[in-house]
């Protein structure tokens, strides 16, 4: 996949979220949960894949939440979660993958009624524009080209998230002066 589609997708998810106060101008750096995209990725490629065709909006989704997730489990005690082999497995499997959404909002990130409900449309609203923008793309189907598409999508959301969840939890990356 080219790199002027990533850059497209992060632009998009950017201002959008840019626009919602969800982020901060300039993206937090964090190599712990930045480094563990490769495993969790790899890990939900099959059920997400699986799932896309059906309902692209929660394939995409989950990976921002799983990004979220990441990051708050780095925040709590990753001395103890980064020993974990699968993180996915090890949340999915808590109550399935059609309820990870549910499981990480209300289990790692706390959150319940109206915020949990802010969080969600903002999650359905960033998974809706990187499905816009990759059926934008008119890429065949089953091919290696949508299938890099789709893991460049799936890798937004995460660094997406993560950021996301840094915000909430305080963390912000501003100039010393």
């Amino acid at each position: 996949m080219t790199d002027r589609f990533e850059e497209a997708i992060h632009k998009n998810l950017k201002q959008y979220l840019l626009g919602v106060k969800a982020i901060d101008e300039r993206l937090p750096e964090c190599p712990d949960v930045t480094d563990k995209w490769e495993a969790v990725g790899s890990s939900y490629i099959p059920d997400g894949a699986r799932e896309y065709r059906d309902y692209p909006a929660a394939s995409l989704g989950w990976m921002m939440y799983i990004g979220m997730a990441v990051a708050k489990l780095w925040d709590d005690e990753w001395e103890i979660y980064s020993q974990i082999e699968d993180l996915y497995v090890y949340m999915r499997d808590k109550r399935g993958y059609d309820n990870l959404d549910e499981y990480i909002s209300e289990d790692v990130l706390m959150v319940r009624g109206e915020e949990q409900e802010r969080l969600a449309q903002m999650v359905d609203e960033c998974a809706t524009r990187v499905n816009y923008a990759l059926m934008r793309e008119q890429i065949e189907p089953g091919t290696k080209e949508a299938f890099d598409a789709y893991v460049t999508c799936l890798r937004q959301l995460y660094l997406f998230g993560m950021a996301v969840q840094l915000k909430r939890m305080g963390y912000h990356m501003e100039r010393i002066r």
